[in-house]
């Protein structure tokens, strides 16, 4: 008979549900957004992970089924690769920070279920949007579980820093210098602005250069004019001395 210890753990705790990491391009788009701002938030960071769409094992055990939010955050956890978050083999370190996108496709059960899972297993920040709806909800943990946020507009994660507006646009997010969370095509044309502007202070400092030359040739031929006048001057009172002119009297 085969026990549970002897049976290859991947099999136990496989690394995908078989389900699709979103189920259209705008929730697609917002998982991607918000996972990739926190990535450059904490880049000098070793010690936090971020996932998104990773499967999250909170027990070892088959009984209790795993969880992948769209986005996670691990502080006390270090950067790499991982086909699921077992949290056994992360120094049972719970993601403290998970973000959900809904998408038409998701039930009231299904995000009910999702709530008293993050609740139970210890997350500590849980922040839901419906980018359909415009409807941004937060949940923070106090004592011993998640509790709704009140007050959610212009609230400020504890954990992460980040600020959350939301108007008739939609959501906004803010990182702790006040920079907005960029989307990848935004980065994109804030990248291309800045390499233009880096190119037109490039040319400016060419240009000041070559000013700077021109101003120095010149104030060198001036030099050297004036080098030949005085070399003309001389040797034309040279000659009037020869020929008796006494220059001082005159």
């Amino acid at each position: 008979m085969v026990s549970f210890l002897d049976v290859d753990e991947d099999l136990l705790f496989p690394d995908s549900d078989g389900q699709p990491m979103a189920d259209n391009t705008e929730q697609y788009e917002w998982i991607v957004k918000i996972k990739e701002n926190l990535e450059i938030l904490f880049v000098d960071n070793p010690h936090v992970f971020i996932a998104g769409d990773l499967l999250w094992y909170p027990l070892k055990s088959t009984l209790v089924g795993p969880v992948a939010p769209d986005v996670m955050v691990a502080f006390g956890r270090p950067k790499g690769r991982r086909g699921s978050y077992r949290q056994w083999r992360e120094e049972n370190i719970a993601p403290q920070v998970v973000f959900e996108i809904l998408s038409p496709n998701n039930t009231k059960a299904e995000m009910t279920r999702k709530l008293e899972f993050y609740d139970r297993y210890g997350v500590e920040e849980y922040y839901l949007y419906d980018p359909d709806k415009l409807r941004f909800q937060g949940w923070q943990r106090q004592t011993e579980n998640l509790t709704k946020i009140i007050s959610i507009n212009n609230w400020i994660s504890p954990r992460l820093g980040i600020r959350f507006v939301l108007d008739s646009s939609g959501l906004e997010i803010y990182r702790p210098d006040g920079k907005k969370f960029l989307t990848s095509v935004e980065f994109s044309e804030q990248f291309e602005q800045q390499k233009q502007q880096a190119e037109k202070e490039r040319e400016r400092a060419e240009a000041e250069k070559q000013r700077a030359e021109a101003e120095k040739q010149r104030a060198e031929a001036e030099r050297k004019k004036a080098e030949k006048q005085k070399r003309r001057a001389d040797k034309l009172a040279q000659k009037l001395r020869e020929l008796g002119v006494d220059l001082e009297e005159e």
